[in-house]
């Protein structure tokens, strides 16, 4: 039983076509929303379905929530210098939240499973949660905690350079609550960080894939090593052309430089597993069949690539924005995005693109969870490309 509605509508006129059949419920979900010009009218398309379908599997994301405070700044300031800033203003933020929200604003359902103090910021991180759509019956608030902080000096240009502190996002302890780990088991992809502990992503990781789950693991964060016992259930590495440099202590100035390191990534569960396996025989079989096959590298105003192990490298030129205002952001939003048209069932090609249109979107706004774009804004851009 199901009713479709579309709505064309034209800057002078509106236009109603209605079919219909009998249905127990009247509750629209919307499925799909076009733009199209002719020479005298802009035209959009809106079509909703009555159709009581299950909704689909979750996106789980698991990581850190931050007060993000930022400072407007002409430059940085020299070595013992003092530097006054144009303004200063208190945002969410946290690679976990931006993540969770850059998916709950693009329509799909999220889930959160992170840590906060019981103090200002956390309620601040909450609410900026809850109103963009996040579940977070997984948010916990941790009393001997304060929330963790992040501060952002944001130049004219857009650029940023922030200093993170961790707070309550490493105040994990022990092994994860079993409804933590069944939530994650019933993901449709997961999305981790390194802004909380290794231990806490090598459980979420592990669970995820003894369910059949894909884990994107983004590489930013924590400096140093990935742990061999989460790499190795990763599906997905995610880094930044810094951050794969750092972590293959290679160049990545050109592609070619880039696409050696992104190999060097698949090669790193080799490593790990010959290191391991002069202390315990029976790593040989864990390690064998595991590790990150995928390298999805954000390259900046140079654009994304995805480097699949034994294939060619997939390649997508960024979608430039003529204004930017803030960089934050921008790495967690394509992550995000990427993830949900990956879950979704787009091809790798089509995930890229749709991810290069919402960070192209999200530099133009100030903040990092505020300026994460909605569907039909990443969409209207899409076919105006």
């Amino acid at each position: 039983m199901r009713s479709v509605t579309a709505t064309l509508s034209t800057q002078q006129h509106c236009f109603h076509y209605h079919t219909q059949t009998t249905f127990l419920t009247t509750t629209l979900i919307p499925i799909q929303s076009l733009s199209f010009r002719t020479p005298n009218h802009n035209f959009r398309l809106h079509c909703f379905s009555s159709d009581p379908s299950p909704p689909p599997p979750p996106l789980v994301v698991v990581g850190s929530a931050n007060a993000d405070i930022y400072v407007e700044i002409d430059r940085l300031p020299r070595e013992g210098e003092t530097l006054a800033a144009r303004s200063g203003q208190t945002l969410a933020g946290g690679k976990g939240a931006n993540q969770a929200t850059c998916s709950a604003k693009l329509n799909y359902p999220t889930y959160f499973v992170g840590q906060v103090g019981d103090d200002a910021y956390g309620s601040l991180v909450t609410d900026a949660l809850r109103g963009g759509g996040v579940r977070i019956d997984g948010l916990t608030v941790v009393p001997s905690a304060s929330t963790g902080q992040a501060v952002v000096m944001l130049q004219s240009n857009g650029q940023n350079s922030i200093i993170y502190i961790g707070g309550a996002n490493l105040s994990w302890h022990g092994i994860l609550p079993r409804q933590h780990l069944d939530l994650v088991a019933q993901a449709g992809i997961v999305l981790l960080q390194r802004e909380i502990p290794d231990f806490v992503n090598a459980q979420v990781a592990q669970a995820a894939r003894n369910a059949g789950v894909p884990v994107v693991l983004d590489a930013g964060g924590m400096d140093g090593p990935l742990a061999p016992e989460l790499l190795n259930f990763v599906d997905i590495l995610s880094p930044n052309e810094t951050e794969l440099g750092r972590l293959t202590g290679m160049p990545t100035e050109s592609f070619e430089e880039i696409a050696r390191a992104a190999l060097k990534c698949h090669q790193l569960v080799s490593s790990s597993w010959h290191f391991r396996i002069r202390l315990k025989w029976f790593c040989v079989i864990w390690y064998l069949n595991a590790g990150a096959k995928k390298v999805l590298a954000k390259l900046g105003h140079k654009g994304s690539a995805l480097f699949v192990e034994g294939e060619n490298p997939i390649q997508q030129p960024a979608i430039l924005s003529k204004t930017v205002i803030d960089t934050t952001g921008a790495g967690d939003t394509f992550t995000s995005a990427f993830a949900v048209a990956l879950v979704e069932g787009k091809s790798y090609r089509e995930c890229l693109r749709f991810a290069a249109a919402a960070a192209c979107l999200c530099v133009q706004v100030k903040g990092a969870s505020p300026s994460m774009p909605d569907r039909i804004s990443v969409m209207d851009l899409l076919n105006c490309q």
